[in-house]
């Protein structure tokens, strides 16, 4: 116990007499006492040769020591950072760091977080699938045929390793998942991105975003259909936007329409936008298919069903007055930071 209470005398004394010259002389002293392999450490493992008497006092004695060691590092710290400061000519280091330059949502982020706070007004709920998918689930169960277009390797990428196995090309697949659920009704939006395989240009991309809507219940009909799209579409756009109904046709959908709103950059004056016609095409839409809705399990006598579904970028083009599709993919610092005011 002496010969321990006498080495920690010298240490002591070693404290007090240093001076740090510089922070690596600081970093040094503070592994010696205070490191994992430090004195301190080294003599607190020489507790269980101290007799049980007198265990307490040595203790003490520690505590002070690692006190004292903890002390004498953080005021040679403090000398070194107001030598630093005094040392640097026009600097002054107790001012404010610069302010961070904040980020942003990214366009495509901000669209969809809109798109969806307005349909879940109207209690649609947000619903996500995988962005690898199978056949049966992207395109069999919404009654595409085998030879439909759509399944042709220039329209959809395909993994490799397994030809079951794509890239979904819309985020209907979403859908058909929640349907096989069997917990009717059904009322989801079904956000995500989407691929196909396509020549990037101003106007269109190799992978773009959806939303896509459902809703499956008894006694549906293509009112509500109509009346849904109205309200997202005088919400999102005004109440002065005109919109018009297009008859189409869609495998999964039975009768079919696509929804066209007049052109918001040329205010349906024409432009190369909506290719002088005045008019956007925004979403396709129609009635669920029977054939689809018993493909997954749902009697087509009994419920009937409305789906829509829109691309992201196109409603964001419109709505910032953005010209090229490209733009959302580039990471062009430039064209992200015009978004900050609107996060």
């Amino acid at each position: 116990m002496e010969e321990l209470l006498s080495q920690i005398a010298l240490h002591k004394e070693e404290m007090r007499a240093f001076e740090a010259a510089d922070a690596p002389s600081l970093e040094a002293f503070r592994i010696r006492f205070l490191g994992p392999k430090g004195i301190i450490k080294a003599l607190m493992g020489e507790m269980k040769q101290v007799p049980a008497a007198q265990k307490k006092e040595f203790g003490m004695v520690m505590n002070a020591l690692k006190s004292d060691a903890e002390q004498k590092y953080e005021s040679c710290r403090a000398a070194l950072f107001v030598q630093a400061s005094t040392t640097r000519p026009g600097q002054d280091l107790t001012l404010p760091g610069d302010p961070v330059r904040i980020g942003s949502r990214h366009p495509i982020t901000l669209m969809r977080n809109r798109i969806v706070s307005i349909f879940s007004r109207l209690g649609f709920a947000v619903a996500e699938g995988p962005e690898m998918e199978d056949d049966w689930h992207n395109f069999t169960a919404l009654n595409l045929d085998e030879d439909h277009p759509a399944r042709d390797m220039q329209d959809t990428f395909y993994l490799s390793k397994s030809p079951d196995r794509l890239l979904r090309t819309h985020t209907s697949n979403v859908q058909i998942r929640e349907m096989q659920k069997g917990r009717l009704p059904i009322r989801i939006v079904c956000p995500g991105r989407v691929y196909r395989n396509e020549t990037v240009s101003a106007r269109s991309h190799c992978f773009f975003h959806q939303v896509e809507g459902l809703y499956i219940n008894e006694q549906v009909s293509f009112a509500d259909l109509k009346q849904t799209l109205y309200f997202f579409v005088q919400e999102m756009f005004g109440t002065a936007v005109k919109i018009r109904f297009r008859p189409s046709f869609f495998p999964f959908t039975e009768p079919s329409a696509e929804m066209d709103i007049s052109c918001l950059l040329c205010h349906g004056e024409g432009c190369n936008v909506c290719k002088h016609t005045g008019w956007l095409e925004i979403l396709g839409c129609g009635m669920v298919h029977p054939k689809v809705l018993s493909n997954c399990g749902i009697d087509p006598d009994r419920y009937q069903g409305f789906a829509f579904g829109m691309g992201i970028e196109r409603p964001a083009m419109l709505k910032y007055g953005i010209t090229d599709i490209r733009l959302f993919s580039e990471n062009d610092v430039r064209f992200l930071q015009q978004f900050t005011a609107a996060y």
